[in-house]
C-alpha cells in the first residue's frame, strides 16, 4: 500500500496527538494506575503505556493494515508486507509521567529500508507536535525547525540520559563527569525522543546517550537531520559490554563532539 511521505507524517502526528490526549486523562489519576516493572525496579511500565500503545497500533493498522509494527510495550511486533514499519514509543518518559513531572511524550515513526521516513513527537503538556518527513524538512506545529549554530563543546548545552542498569550508570556517570569539564552544561530531562526534538528545535545544542532502543530515537533522529543536524550511531563499552549510542547535534558541534569522544576513549 503506497502513500505519500507527507501523508505518513500527518498520520503519525494525528495518532500521536490522540494518544497524548489519552495519556493526559491518565495523568489526572496517577494513583489509580496499575504499574509493573521491566528490567529493574527503576524501569516501570504502566497501564497508561499499554493503553496508549494499543490505541496507536489500532489506529495505524486501520489505515495501513499491511505495514509492520515495532512497539516498546505490547504492540503486535510483526514484519508486515508493505516494506514499511511503524516504530512506536507510546510514552517516552514513563518515570517522569508517574511522578507528575511534565516531561514526557509520544513518539511515532515509520521507516523503510533506508531508515526513518516520517515521524512525529508529541508533547501533550506543552501541546507541541514536532513532525518531519524525509527530504521534507521538520517543523513544530507548522514552524520550521533549525538546529543550533554551536560550533564546539565549550558552548554546548548537552542533553543526556542514564541506563536502568547500575553497572552501566556508573560508567555513564564517569562520562557525564568528563563532559562537565568541557561542555557548557548537561541536562537530563528523562525522555530521549523529546530531547532529540529539542535538539532539532535548537533548545539543546547536542544530545548523547547510550543504551537506547529504536523507538527512543526513530522519530527524533529524523527530526534532527531534517532540521539541518547530524546524527551518528556509536558503540562503546559500558557496564562490561558494548552498548549502542546516539549523538545528535548541529554539524559543527557534532563533529567536535565526535572528535572529543574518540580522543577521550568514549568511542570504540
Amino acid at each position: 500500500m503506497k502513500a505519500r511521505t507527507e501523508d505518513l507524517r500527518d498520520l503519525a502526528a494525528r495518532v500521536a496527538r490522540e494518544a497524548g490526549t489519552l495519556l493526559l486523562r491518565h495523568a489526572e489519576r496517577l494513583d489509580e494506575l496499575d504499574v509493573e516493572h521491566k528490567t529493574s525496579a527503576s524501569d516501570p511500565v504502566s497501564q497508561a503505556d499499554r493503553e496508549a500503545e494499543a490505541l496507536i497500533t489500532q489506529r495505524l493498522l486501520a489505515v495501513r493494515p499491511e505495514d509492520g509494527i515495532l512497539g516498546e510495550e505490547d504492540a503486535d511486533n510483526r514484519p508486515g508486507t508493505s516494506g514499511l514499519r511503524w516504530v512506536i514509543d507510546p510514552l517516552d518518559g514513563t518515570v517522569n509521567f508517574l511522578y507528575g513531572i511534565p516531561q514526557w511524550c509520544v513518539s511515532i515513526a515509520v521507516e523503510d529500508d533506508a531508515g526513518p521516513l516520517a515521524g512525529a513527537v508529541h508533547d501533550p503538556n506543552l501541546d507541541e507536535t514536532f513532525t518531519a518527513a524525509r527530504d521534507g524538512g521538520a517543523d513544530v506545529d507548522g514552524r520550521p525547525l533549525h538546529v543550533s549554530h554551536a560550533e564546539g563543546l565549550a558552548g554546548a548545552l548537552v542533553g543526556t540520559g542514564f541506563s536502568y542498569e547500575p553497572a552501566v550508570r556508573r560508567d555513564q556517570g564517569a562520562l557525564a563527569s568528563a563532559l562537565l569539564d568541557v561542555a557548557r552544561d548537561l541536562r537530563r530531562a528523562g525522555a530521549a525522543a523529546l530531547d532529540l526534538a529539542w535538539v532539532a528545535a535548537g533548545r539543546l545544542d547536542a544530545y548523547l546517550e547510550y543504551g537506547l532502543a529504536p523507538w527512543d530515537w526513530a522519530a527524533g533522529e529524523l527530526l534532527v537531520t531534517e532540521a539541518g543536524g547530524s546524527v551518528t550511531h556509536l558503540v562503546t563499552d559500558l557496564g562490561g559490554r558494548p552498548r549502542s549510542g546516539l549523538l545528535a547535534a548541529g554539524p559543527a558541534c557534532h563533529d567536535a563532539f565526535l572528535a572529543w569522544l574518540g580522543s577521550s576513549g568514549w568511542r570504540t
